[in-house]
């Protein structure tokens, strides 16, 4: 019996799923941030952890995997590749390993070519050729863009500008406030700049928020989305440019939770930059989880062809939404 790891490690958790060689799904386990960027020995000690429960869950020893797909936040630069695969290779998790940056994991859960575009806590763009040559953003990616971390400080600084007459007024403002918890702007500018006491930290609800409010035709709010999803738009094609299938019908894949929200403006504001220059484009949202796509990278370095069949155990037996909500 062939046995695969596909691990999926990002800035709010890692996602780990122990599969046999049918691709079904045969244990999960979850921790925390995965990017060594925040720290390699804490981001290692977090993949060990989500591994670990994966297999308990399988009845699996380590041994018995034969590959390992690594999907994760902070594989940027070679030193990074390097780095994280003698560190997976040495924790024994998998006899063949295969590293990809989060945004190869994401194209591939929906994909077996084409342009990801993945916009969760953070964000990450990349491209895969049928040939398969590879790329993505990693540092390229401006910081304005970078997920919905990036997409809430923006919402921060209008409510701000809004506030100053900068900008016009704005439902945004209300929304936040109460989100919050903060009686005036200047109030929460205090709370989330001041040297002393806690600062809170933005979380999901903030971004939906902001698509909320969009989704109603507040000016602002509608402003501020559509500018974010056409800057998402410019990176997805220089991906395609990049691997060289902005000319061809390629899959655009749209992932994250940010993306999985039903007000389409993001969306819509991503596809229309794209189809404007990439018109053989075909838009996609994913309905599966990353962490599928390690999974199939760690199939193909066991040698076994992805097909149909395959595709559809791995989503008939993949774990229930309660494993991958994040707040």
């Amino acid at each position: 019996m062939t046995y695969l790891l596909g691990v999926d490690g990002g800035n709010t958790k890692t996602i780990a799923l122990v599969a046999d060689g049918s691709g079904r799904i045969l244990g999960a386990g979850r921790s925390g941030c995965g990017d060594i960027y925040t720290g390699e020995t804490q981001a290692l000690a977090k993949i060990a952890d989500a591994v670990r429960e994966a297999l308990a869950t399988a009845g699996l020893e380590r041994n018995a995997l034969d590959a390992g797909g690594f999907s994760l936040a902070g594989a940027d630069w070679p030193e990074d590749y390097e780095y994280l695969h003698s560190a997976m290779r040495d924790l024994g998790f998998g006899r063949q390993i295969v590293v990809v940056n989060d945004a190869i994991g994401a194209l591939r859960a929906g994909a077996d070519w084409g342009v990801s575009v993945v916009c969760g806590t953070g964000g990450a763009t990349g491209a895969q050729s049928q040939d398969g040559r590879f790329w993505h953003t990693s540092f390229w990616q401006d910081g304005q863009t970078q997920g919905g971390m990036a997409l809430q400080e923006t919402a921060l600084i209008t409510i701000n500008k809004s506030e100053l007459g900068i900008l016009s007024p704005t439902d945004l403002t209300p929304r936040i406030l109460a989100l919050y918890g903060a009686a005036s702007v200047e109030a929460l500018l205090h709370t989330l700049t001041r040297r002393h006491g806690d600062r809170p930290q933005p979380s999901g609800a903030l971004s939906r928020t902001i698509q909320e409010v969009a989704d109603t035709g507040d000016p602002v709010a509608v402003n501020l989305l559509r500018s974010y999803g056409e800057a998402l738009g410019d990176y997805a094609l220089a991906a395609a440019r990049r691997v060289g299938i902005a000319d061809q019908p390629f899959p655009l894949i749209l992932a994250g939770g940010v993306l999985r929200h039903p007000a389409p403006l993001l969306a819509h504001s991503i596809l229309g930059r794209v189809l404007e220059q990439a018109p053989r484009a075909q838009p996609g949202t994913s309905t599966r989880q990353p962490v599928e796509g390690a999974v199939v990278i760690a199939a193909e370095a066991a040698g076994i062809t992805i097909d149909a069949s395959f595709r559809r155990e791995l989503a008939h037996t993949a774990p229930g939404d309660a494993l991958f909500h994040s707040e």
